[in-house]
This record gives C-alpha cells, structure tokens and sequence, in this order.
C-alpha cells in the first residue's frame, strides 16, 4: 500500500536529521584525522634515533636481555588487541576482531596458550560476549592516545614478559593494530612485538616505521665500529629496550587512531551520500502522492460540480 503523504513527509524529515548528524561527525572526523596523523608522523626522529641506538647495543654487543632472548620452547603468548572504543566507522572495528581470531587460532595450532590484553571497547565486547577471558583492557582514548597510555600498557606487557610461564608469565608478545595508509585505506597488521628480532633493515618485508620489531643487526663481513658503552651494554641495554617498546605500542595506538578516525569519516561521508538520496527519493514520492491529492481533489469538485449542475437541470 503506498505511504501517505504525511508519512512520507515525516520520514523525510526523520532521515534529514539523520544526515544532519552523519555530516557533522563526517566533518569532526576529518578534522581529527589530520591532526591524527600528524601525531603519527611527529615523533619519526625520535624513533629512529631510538631504534639506531637500540640496535648498535644489541647488534654489535654481547649483552643478553630478556627483551630481546629467543625462548627454545615457547609455551605461552600474549596478545594485544588495539581497536576502538565507539562504532560508526564502518568495517574498521570487525577488520581487527577478524586478523586477532586468526592470529588466536595460529597459536592455538602452535600449541602456545593465549592471554589477551584489549585497547579499546570494541575489542573488550567482542571477547565478553564470547566469554574469552581478558587478562586487561584499556578503553577511553582510542581515538587521541597519550604517552602515559602507551607506557602503561608497555609496562604491563614487559612485566608479564619478565615474569616466568609457570608464575603466569608469557614468552611471546604479539599486537594486532590497523595501519594508517590513506583517507580510504587502512589495513590491519600484526606484529610480534616481543622478543625483539635483530636483522638488515634492508631485508625484505622489514618495514621499521610499521611498527615492527625488526632492529638493525650487522650482515656477516660487515666491519664493526668500536662502540663503547658505559656503564656497560647489559645496563645501556636495560634502559633503552623498554623505551623502545614504549615507543613502538604508542606508535601502534597512533596509527589505529589515525586509521579509526579516517574509517569513520569515509562511514559518515557515505551513510550522507545514502541520507541524500533517499531524501530525493522521498521527494519524488512526495510529489507524486501531492499530485495524487490534488488530482482526486479536483475529480470530486468536477464530480460534484457535474452532479450538482445535473440536479439543478432536472428542477
């Protein structure tokens, strides 16, 4: 049965509110997503000289450290989840849930056991209904992480490294984030973020400003230059790693943020493109019952105005 025409009026009404709304998230998401970005990209130098020092102690010293020893037998695994705390950004919230299931499975077929760590609301809900236990969820700054959030989670996931598997400590540290590509393009990526690897930078698929935890580690026949280290590498090498790995989860929170705020526009700016044409839709059928009114309106007055005229003929 066709909708009236104040059915129709209301629903346009309805879904331009609707799009009023979509627009102004559209538009408060493009703004933060540069800034987003800006975050990402600002602290490069840092990085780099970071990890330039963290790998001449490593690489080209004998000093050995939890953070970065390969366990023989790995038991157990912990993995960090980075999603967000709010929907409406289209497939970005089920894009991370669908990588960490896969990466949940690769370890279970390893025979590794899983703790799971969670940044963000999404990700804390999707494992509750599921009744997966979570070992610790940060949520709350998803979309403008800080420093402190980085070293908080850091510290957790150091400590719980430096813990012994029989004390419910872990061997592998894994995090699954989203990369920041483009405005249209964001990819979700994991990444063993513990123990750290040391090879060529040049190798390929080792990509440091990705958040991996790949170093630069010297090729054989390479001259060594003489570092020296004071007070010694174990020391140099205990400060520096956990500022490293500090600095790689806050990247990773930067980038899923980044890549949040940008999955959310691009939502907003189509469910305003669909609010649009519906309207128009609506429009058009607006106009046509209006004219469908007025047609039967003026079929009962020329009727009426027949019958009346026919009336007075016969008097």
């Amino acid at each position: 049965m066709p909708a009236s025409l104040r059915e129709l009026r209301q629903r346009k009404t309805s879904v331009s509110t609707t799009m009023k709304i979509t627009r102004a998230m559209e538009l408060i998401a493009a703004s933060r997503v540069t800034r987003a970005q800006q975050k990402a990209r600002g602290a490069d130098e840092y990085t780099r000289e970071l990890v330039r020092a963290v790998s001449a102690v490593a690489a080209y010293s004998r000093a050995e450290h939890p953070l970065v020893s390969e366990v023989a037998n790995p038991s157990r695994a912990a993995v960090l989840v980075i999603n967000s705390d709010r929907g409406l950004a289209g497939g970005y919230p089920a894009a991370v849930m669908k990588v960490a299931e896969g990466l949940l499975e690769h370890l279970a077929e390893a025979g590794l056991g899983t703790e799971i760590y969670t940044v963000g609301r999404k990700a804390q809900e999707y494992f509750t209904f599921r009744r997966v236990p979570v070992e610790h969820s940060w949520t709350g700054f998803s979309e403008e992480p800080h420093y402190e959030n980085a070293r908080d989670i850091g510290n957790t996931l150091i400590d719980k490294l430096f813990q012994p598997t029989a004390e419910g400590g872990v061997d592998e540290i894994h995090v699954v984030y989203t990369r920041f590509q483009s405005l249209v393009s964001q990819r979700p990526e994991l990444v063993r973020l513990l123990p750290l690897q040391v090879v060529k930078a040049t190798d390929p698929g080792t990509d440091l400003s990705s958040g991996a935890t790949m170093l630069d580690g010297p090729e054989e026949g390479d001259i060594v230059p003489p570092y020296t280290f004071e007070p010694d590498p174990e020391t140099v090498l205990g400060a520096l790693l956990p500022l490293y790995v500090i600095d790689r989860v806050k990247y990773m929170l930067r980038e899923s943020a980044a890549s949040e705020l940008a999955a959310r526009q691009q939502a907003m700016h189509s469910a305003t493109d669909n609010a649009k044409q519906l309207i128009d839709s609506l429009t058009r059928q607006a106009n046509q019952a209006r004219q469908g009114e007025i047609t039967q309106e003026i079929n009962e007055i020329v009727g009426g105005a027949g019958a009346l005229s026919e009336s007075t003929q016969e008097i």
